[in-house]
């Protein structure tokens, strides 16, 4: 019995002995498994910053072999590509550019010392309004300072050192020539739009993303028209002229080389010109033009077999009356006159006599054809509109010398270019493009022997455009001595002229507004020096014409006879 219960006592031993080691062999087994937990969390840990580390060196070494642009807003303002493309003339030179330009501006918030600023003000900037900026700094919102300020001005403004001037950056469009295409390229408003001229009639084209590595390409060439220009201003001096006009114009094509309109303005500063004499006088100006339609009249009775150049006009009168008016010319003629002698006297009643043999109905019809009474087609908004007429008593025969009817010069040089190139009624364009034609005006055998009589008006004792008389250049033309036509206190002196005349390339007008007489000019008239003693376009606009002729000639290429040759070659065949 007692062995049997050691036994038991031994198996109860047994099984506590058993018990006490499990429960050491299991915190031994935590204590490693947790070691085991924080060597994990180590080795985590180390692929963590082994990978920062990786991470960042490789972006060192990207850096290092890379060139990183430093974040400047000027230097990417001058990056920006232009939002309108660049003007050029027929020969590429620049009329008009988008730059990168800037206003100041004033953060309040980051003046520090408000007094120092506004006295640093006075003494650099003394035309700027220091009292109310004063008022604005302390309102304390952003404003202008100075809006399209220029590089001297950046400069100035940059070397105060006041932190709280900002330059905000824009696009400025720029007009490299200033005054001299005021009347022709315009102007753009502060947000790059057209609102004049070019610029605003081909607004859309100008901005056209595809197109604005690609300049715009005028028919204009800056030379010639700086030369016609300075020619022009120098003749408002001359004659005590209120205005003047020229416009030169391929008389084959229509393209525009030169259109001045004098007095003119700077289309660089922005300002509202709403004055009547800084109108475009070519195509917005519209005008009785006078003896200039004379040609027309003598063209059309050609054209119609009616009568020849060389044809006698017996017995003509002193003085017609019509209606209640008298006609009657400002100079004794010869009372046989042949055609040719009536364009080169430029007589009032012998027009007058063709424009009857004539009639109405044709000479109606010439004038729609001609486009007289139609505002002028051409890539500008500023153009004007001639003043409609009845075909009433005596229109007939007052319209037949250019009285009592409108058009704009621009349309009538287009009319004397149609004259001139055998007949082809030609679109005036300012921008290089297909030619466009509105039919034949008049037979090409007329045409020939209207430029054979323009140039009797030149050349001949008896002609009114002898001071155009240029040697080398065979100018034609026609003068045209009239009132304006909304003030008759106020005369307009108008010559048209065409050259070479044997082929006409080329169509020349010059007008000048109430011209007075040169007292104190010197022409070499007819081999004699002689002052003038006449305000008649023949003493002012043709001389100021020949005179610029003979500039832009070696210009033009037509003072070479050999050129001269080969052009009328060219046309012949």
């Amino acid at each position: 019995m007692i062995k049997k219960r050691k036994n038991r006592n031994l198996n109860s031993n047994q099984t506590s002995f058993y018990f006490e080691d499990f429960l050491e062999t299991s915190r031994k087994n935590k204590i490693s498994k947790k070691n085991s937990l924080i060597q994990d969390r180590i080795y985590l840990l180390f692929f963590l910053f082994f990978s920062l580390i990786l991470i960042f060196s490789i972006r060192i070494i990207h850096v290092s072999l890379n060139k990183i642009e430093v974040f400047d807003k000027e230097n990417v303002i001058g990056k920006i590509l232009p939002i309108r493309r660049d003007i050029v003339d027929r020969n590429g030179t620049l009329i008009s550019r988008n730059i990168n330009s800037f206003h100041a501006a004033v953060n309040p918030k980051l003046i520090n010392n408000k007094e120092n600023f506004l006295l640093k003000l006075r003494l650099n900037f003394p035309e700027l309004p220091t009292q109310k900026i004063e008022k604005k700094i302390k309102n304390g919102k952003y404003f202008y300072l100075k809006k399209r300020i220029n590089q001297n001005d950046k400069e100035k403004f940059w070397s105060l050192g006041e932190k709280g001037i900002v330059f905000e950056p824009f696009q400025s469009r720029i007009y490299t020539h200033a005054n001299l295409f005021s009347h022709i390229v315009g102007q753009v408003d502060y947000d790059n739009y057209g609102i004049s001229g070019i610029e605003k009639y081909f607004d859309k084209e100008l901005k056209d993303k595809s197109l604005l590595s690609q300049p715009f390409e005028l028919t204009l060439d800056i030379n010639i028209q700086h030369l016609i220009s300075k020619e022009l201003n120098k003749s408002l001096k001359t004659f005590d002229a209120t205005g003047g006009a020229a416009l030169l114009i391929n008389v084959e094509n229509g393209e525009i080389l030169s259109l001045v309109s004098l007095p003119d303005f700077d289309i660089n500063k922005r300002v509202s010109v709403k004055e009547k004499k800084y109108l475009n006088k070519i195509t917005k100006g519209v005008y009785e033009l006078g003896s200039i339609f004379k040609t027309f009249t003598i063209a059309l009775a050609i054209d119609n077999n009616i009568v020849k150049p060389d044809t006698v006009i017996k017995n003509i009168p002193r003085s017609i009356k019509c209606s209640k008016h008298e006609i009657s010319d400002l100079k004794k003629f010869p009372k046989n006159l042949s055609v040719q002698e009536i364009l080169v006297r430029s007589s009032n009643i012998g027009t007058l006599l063709l424009a009857r043999k004539i009639g109405e109905k044709k000479y109606k019809k010439f004038i729609e054809d001609a486009r007289l009474l139609r505002s002028p087609d051409i890539q500008l908004e500023e153009v004007g509109n001639p003043i409609k007429f009845d075909w009433n008593k005596c229109k007939l025969e007052t319209v037949s010398y250019g009285h009592g009817i409108t058009t704009t010069p621009l349309q009538a040089t287009a009319v004397y270019a149609a004259l001139s190139n055998g007949g082809k009624i030609i679109k005036p364009n300012l921008v290089k493009s297909e030619n466009k034609s509105y039919g034949n005006l008049i037979s090409e055998t007329t045409s020939k022997k209207i430029n054979n009589m323009l140039r009797k008006v030149v050349t001949d004792d008896e002609g009114t455009a002898k001071l155009a008389d240029v040697f080398g250049y065979n100018v034609g033309g026609k003068t045209g001595t009239s009132q304006n036509y909304r003030d008759k206190n106020n005369n307009l002196n108008t010559f048209i002229s065409i050259f070479p005349s044997q082929a006409p390339k080329y169509a020349l007008l010059i007008m000048l507004e109430n011209p007075k007489v040169a007292k104190n000019l010197i022409y070499d008239y007819k081999g004699y020096k002689v002052k003038a003693f006449r305000n008649e376009a023949g003493w002012n606009s043709v001389y100021v014409a020949g005179k610029i002729i003979k500039k832009i000639g070696p210009i033009l290429a037509i003072k070479n006879q050999d050129f001269n040759n080969q052009y009328v070659a060219k046309r012949s065949n």
